[in-house]
C-alpha cells in the first residue's frame, strides 16, 4: 500500500518507538496487529488521535452536554422543521474549528475519508454498471477550508443519490449485482489521495471523536430536520455498500466489521457521533480490503 501522499504521518509514530514488556502499550499492540486491512499511515494517525489526552479526558466530560444539545435541537425542529437551516454557516464554522482546534491527525482522517469514499463508490459503479455516468458531487478536498462548500452535506447527498441511481440503472438494464469474473480496480488509487499539510498550531489538540461529538448538535441545529435525519441515517448504509462489494468480489470477511447495520430500522440520532466513528473505520477497512485485492489481482 502506497503512503507517498501521506509522508507527514509516519507509519511508526514516536510513541511506538519504545516497548516495555512490563507495561505494554495497547495502541502499540493494535498498530502492529495485521488482522485489519488498513493503510499504515491512516492506521497510525487514527491510533495517535485515539490515544490523545482530549480523547481520554475531554470527551467523557463533553459527551453528555453534546447529547443534550442534540435533544434541544430536535425539540426546536419539532416545532419548526425547516428553520433554522444555514448549511453554509455550519460548514464555515466547521472549517474554522478544523483549522484552529482539531489535531493534524483528525483533520487528515476527515479529509481522507471523502477521497476514499468516492473511490469506493466509483469502484462499485465501474463493475456493477460499466459506462453509466452518475450525477454526484466531487469529493477531493485538500485542506480544511475546502469543506466550506457544504462538503459534509454533499457527502450525505452523494451516498443516497449513489444508491438510488445505481439501482435505477440496474433495473433499467434488467440486471443485478453479482460476482464479477474480472474486476476493474482503476478507481482504487491511494496515490490520488493528495492532501495538503494539516494545521499544527498551538491549539490544534482536539481529537476526532471529541470533535464529532461537538459538531453533531451543531449539525442537528443548523440543518433542517430532514437534512439531519438523512445525514444520521446515511451511516447505516455502510452495510449496503459492503454488501455490494461482497457480491461483486465473492468475499465477505469485511462484512463482519460493519457495525452500522439495518438501514430500514434507523438508530436514535443521539449516538450519531459514535456511529460516525464506526462509519470512518468501516470505510477505511473496506478501502484497505480493496487495495489488497488490487495487489493480488496484479500479481496473479
Amino acid at each position: 500500500m502506497s503512503d507517498a501522499a501521506n509522508a507527514s504521518f509516519p507509519v511508526m509514530p514516536s510513541w511506538a518507538e519504545h516497548y516495555d514488556v512490563k507495561d505494554p502499550d495497547p495502541s502499540f499492540a493494535l498498530l502492529l496487529d495485521q488482522t485489519l486491512p488498513f493503510e499504515p499511515s491512516a492506521k497510525a494517525a487514527m491510533l495517535t488521535d485515539q490515544r490523545s489526552r482530549s480523547r481520554q479526558f475531554l470527551l467523557p466530560i463533553l459527551r453528555p452536554f453534546a447529547r443534550a444539545g442534540i435533544v434541544a435541537a430536535q425539540l426546536v425542529h419539532a416545532v419548526t422543521p425547516k428553520w433554522p437551516h444555514a448549511p453554509r454557516f455550519l460548514h464555515r464554522m466547521i472549517a474554522f474549528g478544523m483549522k484552529r482546534f482539531l489535531s493534524p491527525e483528525a483533520n487528515y482522517l476527515i479529509l481522507r475519508h471523502f477521497h476514499i469514499g468516492a473511490q469506493i463508490t466509483r469502484f462499485i459503479a465501474d463493475n456493477a454498471v460499466p459506462g453509466f455516468r452518475f450525477v454526484l458531487e466531487p469529493m477531493e478536498p485538500r485542506m480544511p477550508d475546502d469543506v466550506k462548500d457544504n462538503l459534509f452535506l454533499k457527502h450525505d447527498l452523494n451516498i443516497f443519490n449513489f444508491v438510488i441511481q445505481l439501482n435505477q440503472e440496474l433495473q433499467r438494464r434488467g440486471d443485478d449485482i453479482g460476482k464479477c469474473d474480472s474486476l476493474d480496480f482503476s478507481a482504487i488509487r491511494p496515490d490520488k489521495v493528495q492532501l495538503g499539510d494539516m494545521p499544527r498550531g498551538r491549539f490544534n489538540r482536539i481529537d476526532l471523536q471529541t470533535a464529532i461529538e461537538l459538531y453533531t448538535p451543531a449539525y442537528a441545529f443548523w440543518l433542517s430536520d430532514k437534512d439531519f435525519w438523512r445525514a444520521s441515517n446515511s451511516l447505516q448504509l455502510d452495510e449496503t455498500i459492503a454488501l455490494y462489494v461482497a457480491r461483486m468480489t465473492g468475499e465477505e470477511r469485511h462484512l463482519s466489521l460493519v457495525n452500522n447495520c439495518h438501514p430500514m430500522i434507523p438508530h436514535s440520532t443521539l449516538r450519531a457521533g459514535y456511529r460516525l466513528m464506526l462509519h470512518g473505520l468501516a470505510t477505511e477497512v473496506l478501502y484497505g480490503f480493496l487495495q489488497e485485492m488490487k495487489v493480488r489481482a496484479r500479481e496473479a
